[in-house]
């Protein structure tokens, strides 16, 4: 399965059914009086996190998701049904954006956690609630709220405990398939890895822990070189880094210029990483010529303050001992959580409204609530329509439209629809 870990897609959560004008008229009931009922609620579009997925790819297929509309309201009182809503599954460790105002919605860091990212609209109401001691027989009847549309980006950062860092042919790959169930690609050429690999250790002593192979670091992978730009963001949860170095090279300079090249692209992808702890492991060796540079390569680091083992993939030397050290060292440090919006925040209104000159003679009105009333409204009863121009009374929005000085000609656009300007006034 091809690995996707950034997508675009659009949700739009169902509209809420329509209210329903009805009035009773049985046998032996006198004055029956109105009984539409209100519509359903539309489906919510609801994000859950499955740890059956480890990529974006499937959703790749479907960019577009709707949830179904509520059903309408019915005589003799009857609420119309709500729609189902509608599970979009994602892997886990996915961040869900606002892609058009780039706010965090959700991060679903947890199997099973699920995320309601657009509520469905609710129904809108029947006669039935209309009526008042004034209003007997109203022929009054709401339309359903209209569901709500995003356009989200997703992305994936996976959530594993220990980071494999390192230059290609570095032996990521060769350890990650040594302690865990994992079986990336290996061969003795550069880019062998082409995706991250993720894979369960459990050492003897220590709990179980997930470790990722990220390829692609070399030089200038923070700024595009290589693959490192596509896989630098999902060290970004990663709590301790193990970077391996290969010993084998011609001198212990050579590993040393390795080491400080990808620690240096780490950095500045995000200097924060400089906090976090990391393990520095010589590989390979049961080469003679990596136990010769060694010693040196250790003497130097340790100057820094880096602990460092020696281990050798091929032969597993020195690797229990290391994953001995891994599941100490996670044992003391917290889960790396990322800042989420608070959920006031995960849908950005308008104000009441705001009226803008358009073109010549135009009036553009917009405003989540004064457009929800727009959509909500009936216009084909009379009624419906007073009930209309009194809300916007209420709402001060017909003062303020007062106060534009238009002509009685000019048009006034309210979301899709469009009024003359004239006609709040009469």
């Amino acid at each position: 399965m091809k690995f996707i870990d950034e997508l675009v897609i659009q949700v739009e959560s169902g509209k809420g059914g329509d209210g329903m004008v009805a009035f009773r008229r049985e046998k032996f009931v006198p004055y029956g009086g109105p009984s539409g009922g209100d519509g359903g609620r539309g489906g919510d579009i609801i994000l859950e996190a499955t740890a059956g997925l480890n990529t974006l790819y499937e959703l790749s297929y479907k960019r577009k998701h709707k949830a179904e509309s509520g059903e309408k309201g019915r005589a003799k009182d009857q609420y119309g049904a709500d729609a189902s809503s509608t599970t979009i599954k994602l892997p886990i460790g996915t961040l869900v954006y606002n892609a058009d105002t780039d706010d965090l919605l959700a991060d679903l860091d947890k199997d099973g956690t699920r995320f309601i990212v657009a509520k469905g609209g609710k129904g809108g109401r029947g006669n039935a609630k209309f009526a008042n001691s004034v209003r007997r027989a109203p022929r009054i009847a709401e339309k359903g709220e209209p569901g709500r549309h995003l356009r989200l980006r997703l992305e994936l950062k996976l959530l594993a405990d220990v980071g494999l860092v390192g230059l290609p042919n570095a032996g990521k790959s060769t350890l990650l398939s040594v302690v865990s169930n994992a079986r990336p690609k290996i061969a003795d050429y550069p880019f062998t890895t082409l995706v991250p690999n993720l894979g369960i250790v459990k050492p003897e002593h220590s709990p179980s822990f997930c470790m990722a192979d990220l390829p692609g670091l070399i030089e200038g992978a923070h700024e595009g070189a290589g693959l490192g730009i596509q896989f630098l963001k999902h060290v970004e949860r990663t709590r301790v880094f193990v970077h391996l170095v290969d010993m084998s090279v011609e001198s212990p300079e050579e590993a040393i210029g390795a080491f400080e090249n990808v620690m240096n692209e780490v950095y500045s992808f995000n200097p924060s990483f400089k906090k976090r702890p990391m393990l520095i492991v010589g590989n390979k060796m049961d080469i003679p010529q990596a136990r010769e540079n060694f010693p040196v390569f250790q003497k130097k680091l340790k100057k820094k303050g880096f602990p460092i083992r020696a281990i050798s993939g091929a032969s597993q030397t020195g690797i229990p001992e290391l994953l001995d050290a891994i599941g100490k060292l996670l044992e003391e440090l917290p889960q790396i959580k990322l800042p989420v919006k608070e959920s006031v925040k995960k849908y950005t209104y308008l104000p009441s409204f705001v009226i803008d000159p358009g073109a010549k003679h135009t009036w553009m009105v917009s405003g989540s609530d004064i457009e929800k009333l727009v959509q909500m409204t009936d216009f084909t009863s009379d009624e419906a329509i007073g009930l209309f121009k009194k809300k916007l009374k209420t709402m001060g929005f017909l003062d303020e439209l007062a106060r534009c000085k238009g002509e009685d000609e000019d048009s006034v656009f309210i979301g899709d629809m469009e009024f003359s300007y004239w006609e709040f006034f009469r």
